[in-house]
């Protein structure tokens, strides 16, 4: 087996910077990180995890904690599987591993199930996803000092902090850009308003149409699920309104490609007829046809930014966190709007 010595000679490192390569990577530069992984790969070399254990008082392990329910559909939507990937990728070049706490079989009552979990694998942090439902274990683990981030979601405790999108910004942005190409009649497909993120693009809309000085109109705001289907349904109801919309803002592209269905099946152009836009730039919003204009959210930023304030309180011995991170959108214009 190759030791922690043989590597460092074949890599022409001391053993020191070997050791914090595999133990603190983030106090070694990128060029000799990357030498040293390169020549570990092509030697084969694997660190004593036990050894790293005792010498750092760290399981270099995190705790995920995501709708496993398997009776929602919460795993496959497509932009919460790149968030997924963004923050495995962020956590993987900081030497932490990702564990999935799946919980879904426990009773209501149990609101000590993540905490317990927590200890028994001697996890050094958890994240956590909104699946718009409020879980008492989760709060429980929060107010523990346990390290937690949160995605999309407020949380509150010793040592917690969350990450999230400008939901407000961005829907104000879709809301101005179809206002900008001549819609007058701007409706909205939500996401469920339970959520943070289906709230607060809500309310996007919502003030974008009070600064253009267009009415709000109950009857152009249909709650969506974020799915295919929710779209298509929720599109469906809208052009069967006395006087359809020209233009929809839709809170999730999945959503923007099941309207963009319902739209196209009842013999209408977009974006002559009506003009659409979508939020989250998932790949598939540029591979549909005419491809979907979107208000995309910065995937890879989720998983940096959550990793870095979860390593953040994790080495530091204070029981503090840093503040939430709000990340930028941006307007992708394809061919719908």
């Amino acid at each position: 087996m190759t030791t922690i010595r043989d590597l460092a000679r074949l890599a022409d490192v001391s053993v020191a910077t070997v050791s914090r390569v595999f133990n603190n990577p983030e106090v070694v530069s990128q060029e000799t990180r990357e030498h040293v992984l390169r020549v570990a790969a092509r030697v084969g070399y694997q660190p004593n995890e036990s050894a790293r254990t005792l010498a750092t008082k760290k399981s270099y392990m995190i705790g995920l904690i995501w709708d496993t329910d398997h009776r929602r559909p919460g795993w496959r939507h497509p932009f919460l599987q790149e968030i997924l990937i963004g923050l495995k990728t962020a956590l993987s070049e900081r030497g932490y591993h990702l564990l999935l706490l799946a919980t879904s079989e426990r009773e209501d009552s149990d609101k000590d199930v993540y905490l317990r979990a927590v200890k028994r694998h001697n996890l050094d942090g958890v994240v956590f996803i909104d699946n718009g439902t409020r879980d008492p274990a989760l709060d429980v683990l929060a107010a523990s000092g346990v390290p937690c981030v949160s995605l999309d979601r407020p949380v509150s405790g010793p040592r917690t902090t969350y990450v999230t999108s400008d939901n407000v910004g961005g829907a104000r942005s879709a809301v101005a850009r179809l206002h900008a190409r001549g819609c007058r009649t701007i409706a909205t497909i939500t996401g469920p308003v339970r959520t943070r993120p289906g709230a607060e693009r809500l309310d996007g809309y919502r003030a974008e149409l009070a600064a253009l000085d267009l009415p709000y109109r109950p009857e152009l705001v249909v709650e969506g699920d974020f799915y295919l289907a929710g779209g298509y349904a929720g599109m469906r109801r809208l052009l069967d309104l006395p006087h359809r919309p020209d233009g929809v803002f839709v809170a999730g592209d999945e959503m923007a490609v099941g309207a963009l269905r319902a739209i196209t099946e009842a013999g209408l152009a977009v974006p002559e007829d009506v003009a659409l836009i979508g939020f989250d730039d998932i790949e598939l919003a540029a591979l549909v046809p005419p491809g979907i204009t979107t208000i995309a959210q910065d995937k890879a930023g989720f998983g940096t930014a959550a990793a870095t304030a979860l390593v953040e309180m994790i080495d530091s011995a204070e029981d503090e966190a840093p503040p939430p991170t709000v990340l930028p959108t941006t307007v992708v214009l394809r061919g719908t709007a």
